[in-house]
């Protein structure tokens, strides 16, 4: 009977190394230390979560601009991020804190039928410029977000482009280090519920794995000049998660 159990565990743990190769769940170095121990050992992941209030918004914002020379695309492109970026420094935020992250001069083409000696034809023409200026500006003041959106608005009129905002937070090791402790005890009780079912005695780890936490991707966001006196473009930081995985290769006595 004993046997039967041991040949009932050794299918599923190589089943189970296999399916992990397959799907990339086991990291690169890992795929040697299973090839040894996958007749007897035990392979377990587990996840933490943690929670963080932000302290730091990273606004993505910049100017586009189109006319018909491309002269007069940086022309205004320039002029219009010149304001925007006199704006976020005038509500604090800092040079190292403000990025270039894309700069581009694009023609913008338009197709057109035309008939030539009885042949109708289409052809690509030129009908101007399109020039983008993208900043990445990190806002210490999480509270201050909104007015600083109006005030970006604002200054760069109806070139202002906002592509996105994100939440972080300065130091997140407390954090970090709490939802690791909760991956590995959430790891080892399901090693031993499955040693506990199938009546073996669990040795010592073989191998650990940790992923990097995973953070929210900032999300777009729509804002627009507010009239004087008119209430700021609300954002709201609420709480964000983190998330740490780990993986363990139990030996079996």
């Amino acid at each position: 009977m004993r046997k039967l159990v041991l040949l009932a565990i050794v299918g599923l743990l190589f089943l189970a190394g296999c399916t992990l190769r397959e799907q990339g769940a086991v990291p690169q170095g890992a795929s040697a230390v299973l090839q040894a121990t996958e007749q007897t050992g035990l392979v377990v992941s587990g996840e933490g979560l943690g929670t963080y209030v932000p302290d730091i918004a990273v606004l993505r914002l910049g100017i586009a601009s189109q006319e018909t020379t491309v002269a007069q695309a940086q022309l205004r492109a320039r002029e219009a991020m010149a304001k925007v970026v006199a704006a976020l420094k005038g509500k604090g935020v800092a040079d190292k804190d403000i990025q270039t992250q894309y700069f581009s001069i694009q023609p913008v083409t338009q197709y057109i039928e035309e008939t030539v000696g009885g042949i109708r034809r289409g052809r690509q023409i030129t009908v101007g410029y399109l020039v983008s200026n993208t900043v990445q500006a990190k806002l210490r003041k999480v509270d201050e977000a909104g007015p600083i959106i109006d005030a970006v608005a604002e200054a760069g009129g109806d070139l202002t482009r906002i592509d996105s905002i994100g939440f972080t937070k300065e130091d997140i090791t407390q954090e970090k280090n709490l939802a690791r402790e909760k991956a590995v005890k959430d790891a080892q009780a399901k090693a031993q519920q499955i040693a506990g079912l199938l009546g073996i005695e669990l040795g010592k780890p073989l191998y650990i794995t940790e992923s990097s936490p995973y953070m929210p991707v900032p999300g777009p966001i729509y804002a627009r000049a507010e009239a004087a006196g008119a209430p700021s473009t609300p954002i709201l930081v609420g709480e964000q998660q983190l998330t740490v995985t780990v993986q363990i290769i139990y030996s079996i006595k």
